[in-house]
């Protein structure tokens, strides 16, 4: 059996960092682990069965603070579709859980490897992504 889809490539289309100043970076690094990981993900079609996935990370202060830094990266991937036969509902769970299972390991990577390169402490985000949790809330 051949497989539903593949993944063909994989990028980052954008990424922001911002540290307004010196005295915010100060007060984001004692706060940095009590910021929250938000993810959006989106969808479009292209030519040839292909679909660009875009997917959203931003880890961002929750609070209503003026001293916060902001990180979000956008990463694409372009799928191609190989069984023609798929269904809607097939499609979907596709790219919304497993083309996600397989590049969030290295997209979250980036993102933490880019806070800590941003002169932030090592972080390890406590709480994993569960696509097919979300997925199936979705639906609900």
């Amino acid at each position: 059996m051949t497989n539903k889809y593949e993944i063909v490539l994989k990028y980052i289309k954008d990424l922001s960092v911002e540290i307004p100043d010196a005295e915010t970076f100060i007060f984001s690094r004692d706060l940095i682990t009590k910021y929250s990981l938000g993810l959006n993900i989106t969808t479009k079609a292209m030519k040839n069965n292909m679909i660009e996935v875009i997917t959203k990370l931003s880890y961002r202060d929750p609070h209503k603070s003026r001293k916060k830094s902001y990180f979000e990266i956008l990463y694409a991937s372009v799928v191609k579709i190989n069984d023609k036969n798929l269904k809607k509902d097939e499609l979907e769970k596709i790219l919304l859980c497993d083309v996600q299972n397989e590049i969030y390991p290295g997209l979250e990577k980036i993102l933490l490897n880019i806070i800590r390169d941003s002169g932030f402490p090592d972080l390890k985000l406590q709480k994993k992504i569960d696509f097919e949790k979300l997925y199936t809330q979705k639906l609900n």
